[in-house]
């Protein structure tokens, strides 16, 4: 196995590790958001939808907040949208835009259907179950933050 290889499997092995949650920022308050993202995905979109969402488990564990203020995709023509999920009187939901969100020092920011995500243009070549979405997320202090999201049916995910 090539030096690359026994690289990109030892970051592989420390994404999603349980353990790797425990203690986040403990003893380190005051110290620099460290900002990671542990699993991304994109929903496949329904053919002829312009858009579609995209769903980040980010983790912060340094001292500090920061606050995510830009996403960006490549090969992917025009903005990527923060959003949120919102309920009116009756029962009644709705996306609304927003321009920022915070991830607390030694905290985690779990997008879902529900909550926080991102409305993703598809674009015009489109995509199938399996490709990979590069994602470049801008966070305030910390700068920008490289991921890789993985296309998936809108059945085949959970967000628990």
């Amino acid at each position: 196995m090539s030096d690359d290889e026994d690289h990109g499997w030892c970051v592989l092995a420390q994404v999603g590790r349980p353990e790797a949650a425990a203690g986040r920022g403990a003893g380190r308050a005051g110290s620099p958001a460290v900002i990671w993202v542990d699993e991304a995905k994109v929903l496949l979109p329904s053919a002829g939808v312009p858009e579609t969402a995209a769903f980040f488990h980010i983790v912060n564990e340094g001292g500090s907040a920061d606050t995510l203020v830009r996403v960006t995709a490549r090969l992917v023509t025009g903005k990527v949208t923060l959003s949120r999920h919102r309920m009116q009187q009756g029962n009644a939901a709705y996306r609304s835009a927003i321009d920022a969100v915070s991830v607390g020092a030694g905290d985690t920011l779990a997008m879902s259907p529900g909550g926080v995500d991102l409305m993703v243009p598809v674009p015009s070549t489109g995509w199938v179950s399996g490709d990979l979405v590069s994602f470049a997320l801008e966070f305030r202090r910390r700068g920008p933050v490289k991921a890789v999201a993985v296309v998936v049916r809108p059945g085949s995910v959970s967000f628990q």
